[in-house]
Protein backbone atom coordinates (compact mmCIF):
# COMPACT_ATOMS: atom_id res chain seq x y z
CA UNK A 1 0.00 0.00 0.00
CA UNK A 2 1.24 3.51 -1.15
CA UNK A 3 2.22 6.34 1.36
CA UNK A 4 -0.41 8.04 -0.62
CA UNK A 5 -3.30 5.89 -0.05
CA UNK A 6 -6.24 7.40 1.26
CA UNK A 7 -7.66 4.84 4.15
CA UNK A 8 -11.08 4.61 5.01
CA UNK A 9 -12.21 7.44 7.80
CA UNK A 10 -14.24 5.99 10.74
CA UNK A 11 -18.06 6.38 10.81
CA UNK A 12 -18.44 10.21 12.89
CA UNK A 13 -20.84 8.60 15.79
CA UNK A 14 -21.88 12.24 16.48
CA UNK A 15 -24.11 11.81 13.20
CA UNK A 16 -25.30 8.56 14.69
CA UNK A 17 -26.13 9.79 18.16
CA UNK A 18 -27.58 13.18 16.21
CA UNK A 19 -30.02 10.61 13.88
CA UNK A 20 -31.12 8.81 17.16
CA UNK A 21 -32.14 11.92 18.92
CA UNK A 22 -34.29 13.08 15.74
CA UNK A 23 -35.44 9.63 15.09
CA UNK A 24 -36.68 10.22 19.07
CA UNK A 25 -38.26 13.82 18.63
CA UNK A 26 -40.14 12.22 15.11
CA UNK A 27 -41.43 9.23 17.14
CA UNK A 28 -42.40 12.17 20.60
CA UNK A 29 -44.13 13.94 17.79
CA UNK A 30 -46.28 10.91 16.15
CA UNK A 31 -47.41 9.55 20.24
CA UNK A 32 -48.72 13.13 20.71
CA UNK A 33 -51.07 13.37 17.93
CA UNK A 34 -52.19 9.68 17.51
CA UNK A 35 -53.57 6.65 19.30
CA UNK A 36 -53.33 3.25 18.29
CA UNK A 37 -56.18 1.37 16.94
CA UNK A 38 -55.90 -1.19 19.60
CA UNK A 39 -57.51 -0.29 22.92
CA UNK A 40 -55.00 1.43 25.11
CA UNK A 41 -57.63 -0.07 28.05
CA UNK A 42 -57.88 -3.58 26.63
CA UNK A 43 -56.15 -6.95 27.29
CA UNK A 44 -54.33 -6.97 23.80
CA UNK A 45 -52.85 -3.43 24.55
CA UNK A 46 -51.58 -4.85 27.77
CA UNK A 47 -49.62 -7.51 26.25
CA UNK A 48 -47.60 -5.75 23.73
CA UNK A 49 -46.66 -2.51 26.14
CA UNK A 50 -45.00 -5.53 28.57
CA UNK A 51 -43.92 -6.87 25.59
CA UNK A 52 -42.42 -3.48 24.36
CA UNK A 53 -41.13 -2.60 28.09
CA UNK A 54 -39.38 -5.96 28.41
CA UNK A 55 -37.83 -5.36 25.04
CA UNK A 56 -36.72 -1.44 26.35
CA UNK A 57 -35.00 -2.98 29.17
CA UNK A 58 -32.90 -5.36 27.27
CA UNK A 59 -32.22 -2.74 24.82
CA UNK A 60 -30.61 -0.34 27.84
CA UNK A 61 -29.06 -3.64 29.41
CA UNK A 62 -27.84 -4.76 26.45
CA UNK A 63 -25.93 -1.89 25.22
CA UNK A 64 -24.60 -1.23 28.59
CA UNK A 65 -23.44 -4.56 28.64
CA UNK A 66 -21.75 -4.44 25.35
CA UNK A 67 -19.95 -1.25 26.00
CA UNK A 68 -18.50 -2.99 29.21
CA UNK A 69 -16.45 -5.00 26.59
CA UNK A 70 -15.94 -2.38 24.10
CA UNK A 71 -15.66 0.77 26.31
CA UNK A 72 -13.21 3.27 24.82
CA UNK A 73 -11.13 0.62 22.53
CA UNK A 74 -14.00 1.32 19.55
CA UNK A 75 -11.54 1.61 16.45
CA UNK A 76 -8.45 1.17 18.29
CA UNK A 77 -9.01 -2.47 19.18
CA UNK A 78 -10.52 -5.18 17.66
CA UNK A 79 -12.94 -6.43 20.36
CA UNK A 80 -14.70 -10.26 19.66
CA UNK A 81 -15.37 -11.31 22.77
CA UNK A 82 -18.92 -11.18 24.88
CA UNK A 83 -21.80 -9.40 22.67
CA UNK A 84 -18.80 -8.90 20.27
CA UNK A 85 -18.78 -12.86 19.37
CA UNK A 86 -21.91 -12.92 18.53
CA UNK A 87 -22.77 -10.14 16.57
CA UNK A 88 -19.89 -7.39 15.15
CA UNK A 89 -22.63 -4.49 16.36
CA UNK A 90 -24.44 -5.46 19.63
CA UNK A 91 -24.71 -1.47 20.07
CA UNK A 92 -26.90 -1.35 17.21
CA UNK A 93 -28.84 -4.39 17.64
CA UNK A 94 -29.59 -3.63 21.10
CA UNK A 95 -30.63 -0.34 19.97
CA UNK A 96 -32.93 -2.09 16.94
CA UNK A 97 -34.46 -4.12 19.90
CA UNK A 98 -35.38 -0.76 21.94
CA UNK A 99 -36.93 0.86 18.49
CA UNK A 100 -38.98 -2.27 18.56
CA UNK A 101 -39.87 -1.85 22.16
CA UNK A 102 -41.68 1.53 21.90
CA UNK A 103 -43.48 0.64 18.62
CA UNK A 104 -45.03 -2.23 21.04
CA UNK A 105 -45.62 -0.48 23.90
CA UNK A 106 -47.41 2.40 21.95
CA UNK A 107 -49.78 -0.52 20.76
CA UNK A 108 -49.41 -0.58 17.38
CA UNK A 109 -47.78 -3.04 15.43
CA UNK A 110 -47.36 -1.64 12.28
CA UNK A 111 -45.14 1.84 14.09
CA UNK A 112 -43.21 -0.53 15.67
CA UNK A 113 -42.29 -2.24 12.19
CA UNK A 114 -41.60 1.06 10.82
CA UNK A 115 -40.04 1.93 13.60
CA UNK A 116 -37.78 -1.73 13.46
CA UNK A 117 -37.44 -1.23 9.19
CA UNK A 118 -36.07 2.74 9.45
CA UNK A 119 -33.55 1.28 12.64
CA UNK A 120 -32.30 -1.18 10.24
CA UNK A 121 -31.78 1.03 7.59
CA UNK A 122 -30.21 3.69 9.51
CA UNK A 123 -27.58 1.04 11.18
CA UNK A 124 -27.06 -1.37 8.18
CA UNK A 125 -25.66 1.75 6.41
CA UNK A 126 -23.60 3.20 9.59
CA UNK A 127 -22.10 -0.76 10.35
CA UNK A 128 -21.28 -0.97 6.65
CA UNK A 129 -18.86 2.29 7.08
CA UNK A 130 -17.15 1.45 10.29
CA UNK A 131 -16.78 -2.63 8.41
CA UNK A 132 -14.95 -0.64 5.64
CA UNK A 133 -12.86 1.55 8.33
CA UNK A 134 -12.16 -2.18 10.33
CA UNK A 135 -10.97 -4.18 7.37
CA UNK A 136 -8.59 -1.58 6.05
CA UNK A 137 -7.01 -1.20 9.73
CA UNK A 138 -6.92 -4.67 11.12
CA UNK A 139 -6.75 -6.15 7.61
CA UNK A 140 -6.94 -10.33 7.81
CA UNK A 141 -7.52 -10.51 11.20
CA UNK A 142 -11.07 -8.39 10.53
CA UNK A 143 -12.00 -10.17 7.54
CA UNK A 144 -11.84 -13.85 9.53
CA UNK A 145 -13.84 -12.04 12.29
CA UNK A 146 -15.99 -11.04 9.62
CA UNK A 147 -16.57 -14.19 8.32
CA UNK A 148 -17.64 -16.08 11.00
CA UNK A 149 -19.58 -13.12 13.24
CA UNK A 150 -22.90 -11.75 11.37
CA UNK A 151 -22.96 -7.95 11.17
CA UNK A 152 -25.85 -7.09 13.24
CA UNK A 153 -28.24 -9.74 13.98
CA UNK A 154 -26.50 -12.25 16.28
CA UNK A 155 -25.77 -16.06 16.24
CA UNK A 156 -26.15 -16.70 20.02
CA UNK A 157 -24.16 -20.31 19.90
CA UNK A 158 -21.13 -18.44 18.92
CA UNK A 159 -20.85 -16.66 22.19
CA UNK A 160 -17.48 -16.71 24.15
CA UNK A 161 -16.26 -14.36 26.53
CA UNK A 162 -13.10 -13.93 29.19
CA UNK A 163 -13.15 -14.69 32.66
CA UNK A 164 -12.43 -10.95 33.50
CA UNK A 165 -12.69 -7.53 31.54
CA UNK A 166 -11.52 -4.08 32.00
CA UNK A 167 -14.55 -1.26 31.00
CA UNK A 168 -14.12 2.36 30.78
CA UNK A 169 -16.61 4.51 33.15
CA UNK A 170 -16.32 7.10 30.42
CA UNK A 171 -17.61 5.29 28.31
CA UNK A 172 -19.99 3.33 30.37
CA UNK A 173 -21.32 6.56 31.42
CA UNK A 174 -21.68 8.04 27.94
CA UNK A 175 -23.54 4.83 26.53
CA UNK A 176 -26.17 5.80 29.73
CA UNK A 177 -27.02 9.24 28.41
CA UNK A 178 -27.40 7.53 25.01
CA UNK A 179 -30.42 5.25 26.39
CA UNK A 180 -32.20 8.41 27.54
CA UNK A 181 -34.47 8.04 23.98
CA UNK A 182 -35.80 4.61 24.95
CA UNK A 183 -35.72 5.69 28.93
CA UNK A 184 -37.69 8.58 27.89
CA UNK A 185 -40.19 7.56 25.64
CA UNK A 186 -41.79 4.95 27.62
CA UNK A 187 -43.20 7.72 30.56
CA UNK A 188 -43.97 9.70 27.59
CA UNK A 189 -46.01 6.84 26.27
CA UNK A 190 -47.89 6.60 29.61
CA UNK A 191 -48.53 10.32 29.87
CA UNK A 192 -49.90 10.53 26.75
CA UNK A 193 -52.19 7.54 27.37
CA UNK A 194 -53.66 8.94 30.65
CA UNK A 195 -54.32 12.26 28.89
CA UNK A 196 -56.00 10.61 25.87
CA UNK A 197 -58.31 8.71 29.17
CA UNK A 198 -59.23 12.09 30.78
CA UNK A 199 -59.82 13.58 27.45
CA UNK A 200 -57.50 16.47 27.44
CA UNK A 201 -55.50 15.37 24.40
CA UNK A 202 -57.04 14.77 21.53
CA UNK A 203 -55.53 12.34 19.14
CA UNK A 204 -55.61 13.45 15.08
CA UNK A 205 -55.06 10.51 13.50
CA UNK A 206 -55.43 5.97 14.57
CA UNK A 207 -52.49 4.21 13.74
CA UNK A 208 -52.98 0.20 13.19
Amino acid sequence: MSATTQLPQPFNQKLRLAALWLMSICVATVILFTRPRISEEGLLHEVMETAGLALLIAAVMGRLWSILYIGSKKNRELVTLGPYSVTRNPLYFFSLTGLLGIGLVYGSVILATAFFAIGIVVFHHTATREAEFLRAKFGDIYADYAVRTPLIIPRPWLYRTSESVTFSARALSRTLRDCLPFLVLYPLIELVEYLHAIGLLKPIFVIP
